[in-house]
């Protein structure tokens, strides 16, 4: 499978970068072991995570997901054959803060322990933190970097300023910078990244995983209706895209992907590979045909014009 290169990490990821939140939430262990192996024997080899999920599901704390790959890891092998990328920064940590030194340092041996590696490949600041200096999160993870703990750093949910203020910092300090972002972005809500974030990631040379790729999962069209909405844990989330924007992305989907014998999912997926600055959207699945979705979205290649009816229709 393709690969690209992230940013000026060192790291290279597939077309597609595969959701670890449902690990441990919407797909149990026996499930959660069955996709990973799938999805990694077809070339999906990068898993997104974090160490909060999925802390939403009640009687969780956090971490279930990082147990999981960790498990699946530690029964199959083959750590090199994973990218792991996992986030800290969207809870306090035990003096308040959240991308403190201390939070940092108990946060990625927390990870580490989870995921039973000694490494992570990608370690990610899950959301500013404006109340700790950036000079302070920056310094915590260039220290993990020096001890082998972690390979490259990346912001999540960062704003085109913070994002800035970021490189300025870890360039005057000459400390190791974000390379990638993880914004918020797909076809439905496109304005928050294209506006500024998209042209500052592609004049830095920063590579971008967008969460959210299928937009809470209506475009994968199974939400065309409020009955819809039902159908699936995450269905209230695709409700606020019941509009008739949103139906005229669907529509545009199911006219693209009639022309490939594709679904919304894949066409999606192609629309969001097919855009320079997108290194890999990042997507989950809970079964198996969800990951035959991926799987067949990485090699689906769309016409300049088809990518401007699907521009056209999410304007």
């Amino acid at each position: 499978m393709m690969h690209r290169p992230l940013g000026n990490s060192g790291l290279s990821l597939p077309a597609i970068m595969f959701g670890g939140n449902v690990f441990g939430w919407t797909a149990d262990q026996t499930t959660s072991f069955a996709l990973l192996d799938v999805m990694v024997d077809a070339g999906l080899s990068a898993i997104d995570t974090a160490d909060v999920y999925s802390a939403w599901v009640p009687g969780h704390r956090g971490g279930e997901s990082e147990t999981i790959i960790g498990q699946w890891l530690a029964a199959r092998g083959g750590r090199e054959r994973v990218l792991i990328a996992t986030k800290i920064g969207m809870a306090p940590g035990a003096d308040g803060r959240k991308l403190s030194k201390d939070s940092i340092f108990a946060g990625v041996e927390g990870s580490l322990r989870r995921l039973r590696t000694d490494v992570i490949d990608l370690y990610q600041a899950h959301a500013d933190d404006a109340e700790t200096p950036l000079e302070e999160t920056l310094e915590a993870f260039a220290t993990l970097i020096r001890q082998g703990k972690v390979r490259a750093i990346g912001a999540s949910n960062y704003s085109a300023a913070r994002l800035g203020l970021a490189l300025q910092t870890s360039k005057a300090m000459g400390l190791p910078r974000y390379e990638s972002l993880q914004p918020h972005y797909n076809l439905v809500e496109r304005s928050g990244y294209e506006a500024e974030l998209e042209p500052f990631c592609v004049e830095h040379g920063l590579g971008v995983i967008n969460y959210f790729a299928l937009a809470a999962g209506f475009l994968t069209g199974k939400y065309r209706s409020e009955s819809d909405l039902s159908v699936s844990p995450r269905g209230q989330g695709a409700r606020k895209y019941l509009n008739p924007q949103g139906r005229r992305v669907l529509e545009a989907l199911d006219d693209v992907g009639a022309r490939h014998h594709a679904s919304p999912a894949q066409v999606a997926l192609a629309w969001l590979i097919a855009r320079p600055s997108i290194t890999a959207p990042i997507a989950s699945a809970t079964n198996a045909a969800q990951l035959d979705d991926l799987i067949k979205a990485a090699s689906l290649t769309l016409s300049s014009a088809e990518i401007e009816t699907l521009n056209h229709a999410s304007a």
